[in-house]
């Protein structure tokens, strides 16, 4: 494992432009073959995964091994999912479906020893090195990343207050479920949504807060940089191997 500390937090705060992939397949060796890929950050998705904490583990354990970053999408923004997330070693946390600032307050506080917030308390876990991090308890939240993920209109109009909320360190929107919820579901393209996503990362820099998102491909990654969200993800483990295997198989067939 690198020495204790959070790679992916620093990144951001130094406003570099982070390029990432989704994994979808919960396979620990695929995580760690994109891990020395080159990718600056992996998120291990278990919100649309049927991955449990032992499935997230392993691949953390891979990731580790590589120099890419860490992140885990979380299936929701739960005390108990994210407190055992957080004994597991994630460090770098993306909460689902956060609609208002009273679930980003209630987002971090999950990270949070008391009397700062209601994690849980146990003395030898994963996430402090088995009990040899020095001052754990009280040092623990300056290595989290917190993030948020921002996925309706009506969230959207309130990110002002969410990005507001201390402890929160980044935002990522959510193209396809913000798409839906605009009434343009499965059309990511739309004028209007990619106006709506221009639109939502300025309003993350104007307050501060770095903002990520996930491209399908690259001319909208291309977008997607310009428009000022500073980590994207590029695609996912799945997503590469199914577009590679469909292109090979169709030259074979050709033939």
């Amino acid at each position: 494992m690198d020495t204790y500390g959070n790679r992916f937090k620093r990144a951001l705060a130094e406003g570099r432009t982070l390029f990432g992939a989704w994994l979808m397949s919960g396979s620990p060796s695929t995580a760690e073959a994109l891990g020395v890929a080159g990718f600056d950050f992996l998120v291990v998705d278990m919100e649309h995964t049927p991955l449990e904490t032992h499935h997230m583990v392993d691949t953390l354990r891979a990731i580790a091994g590589t120099p890419a970053s860490a992140v885990v999408r979380l299936p929701w923004n739960d005390m108990v999912m994210i407190k055992r997330a957080l004994d597991g070693g994630a460090q770098s946390i993306l909460m689902p479906f956060v609609q208002d600032a009273d679930e980003a307050r209630r987002a971090v506080s999950y990270t949070r020893y008391p009397p700062h917030g209601v994690r849980g308390v146990a003395g030898t876990h994963r996430g402090n090195r088995y009990g040899t991090v020095a001052n754990y308890f009280k040092s623990a939240h300056d290595e989290l990343c917190v993030m948020v993920q921002i996925e309706t209109l009506a969230a959207l109009e309130r990110l002002p207050q969410i990005a507001a909320v201390p402890g929160i360190d980044a935002i990522f929107i959510g193209p396809s479920d913000l798409s839906a919820s605009m009434g343009h579901l499965g059309d990511i393209g739309h004028a209007d949504v990619q106006s709506t996503l221009r639109s939502a990362a300025q309003a993350c820099k104007a307050h501060g807060k770095p903002c990520g998102i996930i491209g399908a491909n690259p001319d909208l990654v291309a977008k997607y940089v310009d428009y000022g969200y500073s980590w994207i993800a590029i695609g996912s483990d799945m997503g590469f191997m199914m577009s590679r295997g469909q292109e090979w198989l169709a030259k074979a067939r050709a033939l």
